[in-house]
């Protein structure tokens, strides 16, 4: 455990660097902050924005996707996925699966095209997949916008821990309402999909990437499964509730976006709408 002293003075200079735009040192560059003294570093940024009236209204998910850890990491390898709170303030929704974001203030932007769940009801704390599976009531698909404070996006996982996650902004597309007997070929059904993401600067659009479900914790209904385990090994946070939005990880690496530029994505083996999103 990090001491609360400690985490307070990390949480506030992240705070600061974020509403500055402004990057930031390695925290593990200063002090050998393990996982367990990120999420002190986040709970402590957790307590302060709800006290300065931001609403937590779920969770994003990071490093699902074992096809990029190899990708992250200065010492060694992002070898396991991260989360952070996502608030009222984050989470926006588009209207006919396009809009038009703001990179103001954003720092070192990415996109990540993902699918998002909705929680209809709380999980138990035993809760098998299926029965975890059964408390989904929606899902969608999502851009997440990250963002990164550490220069060139170096970093160990303690530091993407720390610095929220590095979620900034997470756009929603059409929630598709999944029927009851749906729920528990969820995961099958998402582990066999793929989704291509374009992008245009011009007019015309050229592929970028293309992703699968499989590669997102074998599925994205497996990440939240792994989301609510870990999320029973900390007690300084609340487990998975009924209301929630959790963003499940991307489908594919993270790429840089700018303003001026649209990215469309398209799905295939899911019947989810693409989005098409102009940046300014």
């Amino acid at each position: 455990m990090l001491p609360a002293q400690e985490a307070d003075r990390f949480a506030r200079q992240l705070l600061e660097a974020r509403a500055h735009s402004r990057q930031l040192p390695l925290l593990t560059s200063e002090t050998p902050l393990s996982i367990g003294g990120a999420y002190d570093i986040a709970k402590r940024i957790l307590d302060i924005r709800i006290a300065q009236g931001e609403v937590m209204v779920g969770r994003k998910l990071g490093f699902t996707n074992r096809t990029i850890w190899p990708k992250y990491g200065v010492r060694e390898p992002i070898q396991a996925p991260i989360w952070g709170p996502m608030f009222d303030s984050t989470v926006r929704y588009a209207s006919d699966n396009s809009g038009v974001q703001s990179l103001a203030g954003a720092l070192q932007p990415r996109l990540e095209p993902e699918v998002v769940f909705k929680l209809g009801r709380s999980p138990d704390p035993a809760a098998s997949i299926d029965e975890l599976a059964d408390c989904i009531e929606w899902m969608a698909h999502a851009f997440e916008i990250v963002a990164c404070p550490f220069r060139d996006w170096q970093f160990e996982a303690a530091d993407a821990i720390a610095a929220f996650g590095l979620h900034g902004t997470l756009i929603v597309g059409e929630p598709v309402p999944l029927p009851v007997r749906s729920r528990r070929k969820l995961a099958g059904v998402l582990a066999s999909g793929s989704v291509s993401l374009s992008c245009s600067q011009t007019g015309v659009f050229s592929l970028q990437a293309a992703g699968f479900g499989s590669d997102v914790l074998d599925s994205p209904v497996h990440a939240l499964w792994h989301a609510h385990q870990l999320l029973a090994t900390q007690a300084q946070f609340a487990p998975l509730a009924a209301g929630e939005i959790i963003s499940t990880g991307t489908w594919t690496d993270a790429y840089p976006i700018k303003p001026g530029q649209t990215w469309a994505s398209a799905f295939s083996g899911v019947l989810l709408p693409g989005l098409t999103v102009s940046f300014v």
